[in-house]
């Protein structure tokens, strides 16, 4: 070298790659989008013994156009009087 800040032929290819590696995984990122919510519902029922049920309906729609409807339920008991 004379002196000069260049870097050896090998490093910079080696920059180069790893440049082009975060460049690719930066863009591909947008093109995996997000699931999008479209709508969800709710209900609770409280039945005369004191338990709660409830029930959620979720769809969703990803960024491929599927769409997924996903339901929830649970039941939670009050707990014995002494």
């Amino acid at each position: 070298m004379d002196g000069t800040d260049e870097y050896p032929p090998k490093m910079k290819s080696s920059f180069k790659i790893f440049c082009a590696a975060i460049l690719a995984l930066t863009l591909m990122i947008p093109l995996m989008g997000c699931d999008r919510q479209v709508s969800t519902e709710k209900t609770t029922d409280v039945s005369s013994d004191g338990s709660v049920r409830s029930n959620e309906k979720t769809v969703t729609k990803s960024a491929d156009g599927t769409v997924t409807k996903t339901e929830e339920s649970k039941k939670t008991t009050p707990p014995e009087k002494p």
